[in-house]
């Protein structure tokens, strides 16, 4: 989870408008951006059909096939991974409510609005790679940030426990 504007991957953002503590904006990680696919799949897509011309010129052109089923398999695969990065969480904090709007592959957007003078945070951690996040209010629970990974799940409830009690400071001011 890097920071920076809430339309680049997995960046959470501080809104500078009073009352708001929280404004963040979570997508998954992808290691490898689009121009860096196109690489992958131009060498990919030149070495099979480097070998597959050396197969040919040996005689056993039927294997060719082979090496072009190979290379489309893997640009489904990069394409069904890249798809999956559609998903996307907004989760903030304000004054009146912490809600999250989850929007899924297909575009489907669900939301959730919870009070913040109710509201638990529940970070659960089995070891370092395994963990949870929930926020539970009057018996309801959402997990958030299922799809970033453990350490970066780890931050992000640092950094949501963090504003609950800049909240919880701004209701109580000494």
């Amino acid at each position: 989870m890097s920071e920076g504007a809430p339309s680049s991957r997995g960046a959470p953002t501080e809104a500078e408008a009073p009352g708001i503590f929280l404004d963040a904006v979570l997508t998954p990680h992808r290691s490898l951006p689009p121009a860096g696919f196109v690489a992958v799949m131009a060498v990919l897509g030149g070495v099979s059909f480097c070998a597959g011309m050396a197969f040919v010129l040996h005689g056993a052109w039927p294997v060719t096939g082979f090496f072009g089923l190979d290379v489309a398999l893997v640009y489904i695969a990069f394409r069904a991974n890249y798809r999956s990065a559609r998903r996307q969480e907004r989760v903030r904090l304000s004054q009146e409510a912490l809600t999250v709007e989850r929007i899924e592959v297909r575009g489907e957007r669900r939301r959730w609005s919870f009070q913040p003078s109710w509201l638990r945070i529940v970070f659960e951690e089995t070891d370092e790679d395994t963990n949870r996040l929930l926020v539970t209010s009057h018996g309801r629970s959402l997990a958030l940030a299922t799809f970033l990974g453990a350490g970066e799940r780890r931050r992000f409830a640092a950094r949501l426990t963090e504003a609950m009690a800049r909240w919880r400071a701004a209701l109580s001011p000494r």
